[in-house]
């Protein structure tokens, strides 16, 4: 959710994750606050966490190194 007046997860929908950005959708500015939110809420290095498929999509696929996918599920509850 582009230019939402606070950056962080904001639940699911259709097993995605929703996570709201304060960016305004232009040059790349989006993917790095997506990245920097995700690494605070999964307590990993930004470095971790990488868009895989989507960057100019509102759609994204993200890769988190380091922990496993019940670990995040039980982290973004």
């Amino acid at each position: 959710m582009p230019r939402a007046a606070r950056a962080g997860l904001a639940g699911t929908r259709d097993d995605a994750l929703l996570v709201r950005l304060n960016a305004a959708p232009v040059e790349g500015a989006p993917n790095a606050e997506l990245i920097e939110v995700l690494s605070d809420a999964l307590g990993v290095a930004k470095r971790a966490v990488s868009i895989t498929a989507g960057e100019r999509s509102r759609r994204k696929t993200v890769l988190v190194r380091g922990v496993t996918a019940n670990e995040i599920a039980q982290k973004i509850k």
